[in-house]
């Protein structure tokens, strides 16, 4: 099966860490967010895969190549910023030919089972639980549960509290490049921009069948606050492996702490839920729930819930801070 990851956004919302570099190379946990979904999608055997890039996308082709050599790719440039159904006319000549498709968007951290999605014969929508579902596009499903009857959008009295979270598994392609086509043939543009939601109402008013796979969790990491969530919740998972606080005996290290190559970290408190990237110089500092680039000097300093880029200088007294790459603050 072919994964559509579209990656053409500007991540506006992630400003000013998303001037220098598109949002799914942004790190999380140790690893860019983009890396983290390649490696959930290769474990379950997809390994074919279209990106939809923008402006940006040499970053994203350099990225893949040089971690991810072995999987089947193509890129496709999106010159217009026109959200995913969009994204999915512009790759219509790589997909047109496959029975079935997944599309997985390029900025959310996400926890499905394969078998809800991959191992049934008809088309899944991802799904997750919200507690604000009017911020949300929602979806209302029939009598059995089985299947999604109706999709609002953002609705002012939700039915449900299903959201959906971007992920789809297309079992009818033909009928979505056809869906698409009507948008985009007649320009129906909501909020300026052409939405899957949209394409999935047309596909549902043709007859397909279209069940959801509930997420256990879910993270769209357009903004820092879900991006710091996300990093915690992978730096919990059972596997991940905590920093050797050995290596770093003048330290105290509460765990998780991920901690980069060729770091060095002297008379600090580091952690919980703290992602460090490489070549990063720390010192006499108190750090937690934050995320530290790579190539960046710190000392004296108390962070909390702060997002810091690659090659920061910081130097200064307790903060919640969200510094973008080169930044200098003493």
């Amino acid at each position: 099966m072919k994964v559509v990851i579209p990656l053409a956004g500007i991540g506006s919302r992630l400003r000013p860490h998303t001037y220098t570099q598109p949002k799914a190379l942004l790190q999380v946990a140790g690893k860019p967010i983009l890396g983290h979904i390649l490696d959930r999608l290769l474990r379950v055997g997809l390994d074919d895969f279209v990106f939809v890039i923008g402006d940006s996308g040499y970053l994203i082709e350099s990225y893949i190549s040089s971690f991810y050599p072995q999987i089947k790719r193509v890129f496709v440039a999106q010159d217009s910023l026109l959200e995913t159904a969009h994204a999915i006319w512009t790759a219509r000549q790589f997909i047109e030919n496959d029975e079935e498709i997944l599309i997985v968007p390029g900025d959310s951290i996400f926890s499905l089972k394969p078998q809800e999605v991959l191992w049934v014969r008809n088309s899944v929508a991802g799904v997750h639980r919200v507690d604000n579902p009017g911020q949300y596009n929602i979806v209302e499903l029939d009598d059995d549960k089985k299947f999604i009857e109706k999709v609002s959008v953002k609705p002012k009295i939700p039915m449900s509290n299903l959201a959906l979270i971007g992920i789809y598994k297309i079992s009818n392609v033909p009928l979505l490049l056809k869906a698409v086509e009507h948008l985009v043939s007649n320009e129906l543009i909501t909020h300026g921009e052409y939405y899957m939601t949209d394409a999935l109402k047309i596909m549902l008013s043709e007859g397909e069948k279209v069940g959801i796979a509930e997420a256990n969790y879910w993270y769209d990491c357009g903004k820092k606050d879900s991006l710091l969530a996300a990093n915690v919740v992978l730096l919990n998972r059972p596997e991940f492996q905590s920093a050797d606080p050995e290596k770093y005996r003048s330290c105290i290290l509460i765990p998780p702490v991920s901690i980069g190559e060729n770091c060095q970290i002297e008379n600090c408190i580091i952690g919980p839920d703290v992602a460090i990237g490489n070549d990063t110089k720390i010192k006499e500092s108190i750090i937690k729930n934050s995320i530290i680039g790579s190539y960046s000097e710190l000392q004296n300093t108390v962070l909390d819930a702060s997002l810091i880029g690659d090659d920061v200088i910081l130097k200064s007294p307790s903060l919640k801070l969200n510094l973008g790459d080169h930044t200098e603050m003493k």
